[in-house]
C-alpha cells in the first residue's frame, strides 16, 4: 500500500459565494466540511482510483474528531494519533461569479505544536506500518515548533527497509528532504523559491537533486509540471486550461507520482498521470476528488517532452 503521513492535519471548510467582497457580509450559497491536509488528500484521491492506502496524522480536539468522523463516512484507511493540540482549521471561499472561472481565497490556521514524545510516538506509528509500505508520502506544513528534519527522518526511517519516499512540502522542510534522499521531491514554483532561492524553476529543481533529492517534479499550476530526474529533465502540459477549484490539484498530483512510484512508471508516465490528475482535480468541486469526465478527456492529451 501507499502510506501517507500528513504533518499538520485540518478540517477543510468549503464556501460558496457569489463574489468575495471585502469588509461586506456574504451570503453563503453552500458549505462542504472534511478531512483535511495534504496527505490526507493524497489517501483520498488514492481510494478514490481503487488504489491501497493508509493515511497518518495527529488529531486532537473537536475539529480532529470532526475529521476522524469524515474519514469514516468516506471510508479512506486511516490510523490517527490521538494528541493534546486542536486540529486546525482552513477555510476556502470559492467565489463562482468570476470571469476566468471560479476565484478561490484561502485563510489557514497554523497548526498548533506537538510535544517531543508525540512525534516519537508519530514516528512509532509509521515504522509500525512500514513492513506492508510500498512507497510513503509524508505531505504538507508542519505545525509550529517543528523540527525541519521531521520529515527528512522519515525518509531515512523509509530507506532503511527498502521504501521510497515522496515528500511534499517547502522551505527548510524541503531541503532536509532532499539532504535526506528523498525519492521524489514535490514543490508548486513558490515553495521551490522558498527552498532555494533561485527564480528560475528547472535550476531551482537541478539544486535541490544536488542535495541529494532523487527526482523534482515542480508544479507550475495551469501551465503543467517540470521535473528532472535520473532519465533526463522533462516537461508536462495539458492539453488546455481547466477553471475550477485549484485546492488540492497538488495532492492529486502527488498520489499519482506515488502511484507512479509503485508501479514502477516510466517518468513520462508518471509525468502524464500526474498533470492528468491535477487536472482533474481542479475540475472537482472538494480537494481530495478527481473529476472523472475531465480525466477521460484530458488524460490521452498530455504532452511530455524532454529538455
Amino acid at each position: 500500500m501507499i502510506l501517507t503521513v500528513t504533518g499538520n492535519p485540518a478540517l477543510d471548510v468549503s464556501y460558496r459565494v457569489d463574489r468575495l467582497r471585502p469588509g461586506h457580509t456574504h451570503r453563503i450559497r453552500a458549505v462542504h466540511e472534511r478531512a483535511g491536509g495534504k496527505g490526507f488528500n493524497v489517501s483520498s484521491v488514492l481510494h478514490e482510483r481503487g488504489i491501497p492506502t493508509l493515511a497518518l496524522g495527529p488529531v486532537g480536539g473537536i475539529l480532529g474528531d470532526s475529521l476522524r468522523a469524515d474519514l469514516v463516512d468516506s471510508g479512506v484507511p486511516h490510523d490517527l494519533l490521538p494528541v493534546a493540540a486542536a486540529t486546525r482549521m482552513t477555510i476556502a471561499v470559492i467565489a463562482t461569479e468570476w470571469a476566468d472561472g471560479d476565484e478561490v481565497t484561502m485563510f489557514n490556521e497554523p497548526g498548533g505544536p506537538l510535544s517531543t514524545a508525540d512525534w516519537e510516538r508519530l514516528t512509532d506509528l509509521v515504522s509500525e506500518h512500514l513492513p506492508e509500505t510500498t512507497v510513503l508520502v509524508c505531505s504538507g506544513s508542519l505545525p509550529s515548533e517543528a523540527p525541519d528534519e521531521t520529515y527528512a527522518h522519515l525518509v531515512t526511517l523509509a530507506a532503511g527497509v527498502g521504501v521510497p519516499t515522496v515528500v511534499d512540502a517547502g522551505g527548510p522542510v524541503l531541503r532536509a528532504a532532499a539532504r535526506a534522499g528523498a525519492a521524489v521531491l514535490k514543490p508548486n514554483a513558490e515553495e521551490l523559491l522558498e527552498a532555494v532561492g533561485i527564480e528560475d524553476p528547472l535550476a531551482g529543481a537541478h539544486e535541490l537533486r544536488d542535495m541529494g533529492a532523487g527526482a523534482v517534479v515542480v508544479s507550475l499550476g495551469a501551465d503543467g509540471m517540470l521535473a528532472t530526474t535520473e532519465d533526463g529533465d522533462w516537461r508536462a502540459t495539458p492539453p488546455r486550461r481547466i477553471s475550477g477549484n485549484p485546492t488540492g490539484a497538488g495532492d492529486a498530483a502527488v498520489a499519482a507520482l506515488a502511484n507512479g512510484v509503485h508501479l514502477a512508471l516510466t517518468w513520462p508516465e508518471r509525468l502524464r498521470l500526474a498533470v492528468a490528475w491535477s487536472a482533474a482535480a481542479v475540475a472537482a468541486p472538494l480537494a481530495g476528488t478527481i473529476n472523472p469526465e475531465v480525466l477521460a478527456e484530458v488524460q490521452d492529451s498530455i504532452q511530455v517532452s524532454p529538455l
